[in-house]
């Protein structure tokens, strides 16, 4: 039966279903796609993924242990953590899957951001050098240059000076020639401060950090932007005081996080949450743009309806435009742009080192943080007592500000 043969009243009828429709698809659906900011997990109803975010937990928790001594613990953690950075154990389904219209970015396995790898070949190199391997723990500092490759520009590129001036302090150690290392680390350097020679007799490698590190958010109207906030710590440099105020450390900062976070550049990712983004919207738009068409061709339909004339073909071309402007809705809501904030929260925003000669015994004394003018900040200062090993092996201390 031809839709021009149903009665009047029904035609009528239909034609406010067809508005009610469209002016729905409108409004309900166009909230759908701009959802109020809740945890992705809760919105999905799915819980966190824990072999995804497996070397994102292994990192934190090895953080911690670090600054509660668990050095032991610390290495665990760690390991598991470089065997996936290192690529034996990679996603590719799930990063795949990333890279998908309706698939956000945290589905992936988490890696990190450069300067999140290159803090676990930093802590993992430190506690190989606590455990008398400087060769393993070189290995490890040249492998988080590596990872601080590829920045947008080159000049960003491996340009950890800590990394560089303990490879080359390893290389000393182990009777090469670290000669190439310090030049590097002091090119990086620059004006900031002097890094001092290699001394190879000294039997205490102390390694500071201070100050809370960058934090990831998501920006741009679909949050599909990764940006990096740093709050800078009032802590720009550190002291160890030792021998009753005789013999001061100092420790300056080598190393700003927040400073590596910034300048890479931007990521292969976020090209990929753009085109995501601009996806979204014209979905978006264009699905407006057909259900305000609904609206008007259903509102015409029942003007010609109430003046006795055959409303067909409004009607039909109210219900297409219905349905394409419900299902762009749809689309749109299901594109997911938004960018992967899962981030390594315990991280300290600079780093520092010091290496000096000490009697075999215990040895008491103070670690004081000093603000921008080298005044210390007294509140932040701690005591601390340290036990020089005898033999050939070196002592490896590790300071930090932040809580365990």
């Amino acid at each position: 039966m031809r839709l021009t043969a149903r009665p009047r009243g029904l035609r009528r009828a239909a034609g406010r279903s067809l508005q009610l429709l469209a002016l729905l698809g409108a409004a309900g659906l166009t909230g759908c796609a701009t959802a109020p900011d809740e945890p992705r997990a809760a919105v999905r109803g799915e819980p966190a993924g824990p072999e995804r975010d497996r070397v994102l937990h292994a990192c934190r928790a090895a953080a911690t242990a670090l600054r509660t001594g668990d050095y032991a613990g610390a290495k665990v953690r760690l390991d598991d953590a470089l065997a996936r950075l290192g690529g034996l154990i990679v996603d590719d389904a799930a990063a795949a899957r990333a890279r998908s219209l309706f698939a956000a970015e945290d589905t992936k396995v988490f890696l990190g951001e450069p300067y999140e790898r290159v803090m676990a070949y930093l802590y993992r190199g430190i506690l190989y050098w606590r455990d008398g391997e400087p060769d393993n723990a070189r290995a490890c500092f040249r492998s988080g240059q590596f990872n601080d490759a590829g920045a947008r520009e080159e000049r960003y590129s491996s340009d950890y000076v800590l990394l560089e001036y303990l490879e080359g302090l390893a290389t000393a150690k182990l009777q090469g020639d670290g000669a190439d290392a310090l030049a590097r680390a002091r090119a990086l350097a620059g004006e900031r401060f002097r890094l001092p020679d290699y001394a190879t007799g000294a039997n205490v490698l102390i390694f500071a950090e201070y100050g809370y590190g960058p934090r990831k958010v998501a920006a741009g109207p679909y949050g599909e932007q990764l940006r990096f906030q740093v709050q800078d710590s009032p802590s720009r440099s550190a002291r160890l005081v030792l021998q009753e105020g005789r013999m001061v450390v100092p420790l300056p900062a080598y190393d700003d996080l927040g400073f590596q976070a910034t300048t890479r550049g931007g990521r292969v990712m976020d090209h990929i949450l753009g085109r995501k983004a601009v996806f979204k919207a014209a979905t978006d738009a264009a699905a407006d743009v057909a259900l305000a068409g609904s609206v008007i061709a259903a509102d015409q339909a029942h003007r010609r309806d109430h003046r006795g004339k055959d409303g067909g073909g409004a009607e039909a071309a109210a219900v297409g435009l219905g349905v394409l402007g419900v299902l762009g809705k749809v689309v749109s809501a299901a594109t997911r742009p938004e960018a992967d904030t899962r981030q390594w929260d315990n991280l300290p925003q600079r780093l520092s080192f010091a290496a000096v000669r000490l009697p075999p015994g215990e040895h008491a004394g103070r670690l004081e943080f000093l603000d921008r003018e080298g005044r210390v900040l007294t509140a932040r200062t701690r005591s601390v007592s340290l036990h020089v090993a005898p033999g050939d092996r070196d002592t490896v201390l590790f300071f930090s500000e932040l809580p365990r």
